[in-house]
């Protein structure tokens, strides 16, 4: 089993939003992005996030050979058949923005009132020891909202500013830091992995 005394952990991603939610739920570990030892990013070819997932995980640990945590994230929003799904990060195409991810979003839910907006956030995290990892550790959080008709806050990355949180009347982006990371799908799939690796 990984021991877990300072362990560094190389998070196969980029993403300074996503670096800092993690780091603050995992705060027993040292979180280092894969741009310390990779410039390229995996080609997410898989039809799942878990696939995704492992893609990006096994990517990062064939040049760091440190453990490697990778998570595949998207919206699923029922009107939308699930979409944009596993392509969320790039819904509005290759090198797309927040905004124009948003906007897309927007102009395809067009016309739909807000009571049939129902939608989640899906979170699958995956962490290999190394990178020949034959039993990666994986572990999985949903959160349930809707899609607003406009942005609201500033906070969070993604879709947070359309993404309209149960129970408290509010965006994702206008929930303070610590308040989304008790209530979201990463914040869910994070403390599973965190008990995974107690044990």
């Amino acid at each position: 089993m990984i021991n877990t005394k300072k362990l560094q952990i190389v998070l196969a991603s980029n993403n300074p939003g996503k670096i800092r939610e993690i780091q603050t739920l995992l705060p027993d570990y040292l979180i280092i992005p894969q741009s310390e030892f990779i410039q390229t990013e995996a080609e997410e070819t898989g039809v799942t996030f878990v696939e995704n997932a492992l893609l990006k995980a096994r990517h990062a640990a064939q040049h760091s050979h440190l453990p490697v945590l990778a998570d595949d994230s998207g919206l699923a929003v029922d009107a939308l058949n699930g979409e944009p799904g596993i392509y969320s990060a790039r819904y509005a195409g290759q090198g797309a923005s927040d905004k124009d991810n948003n906007d897309k979003l927007l102009l395809e839910l067009a016309g739909v009132p807000f009571e049939d907006r129902t939608a989640r956030f899906i979170c699958v995290i995956v962490m290999l020891e190394h990178a020949a990892d034959p039993v990666p550790l994986l572990a999985q959080g949903i959160w349930e909202g809707k899609i607003l008709m406009h942005p609201q806050g500033a906070n969070g990355f993604g879709y947070d500013p359309l993404f309209w949180v149960h129970g408290h009347d509010c965006s994702s982006a206008e929930l303070p830091p610590e308040a989304k990371n008790t209530l979201s799908h990463r914040g869910k799939a994070l403390r599973q992995l965190a008990l995974m690796l107690q044990k």
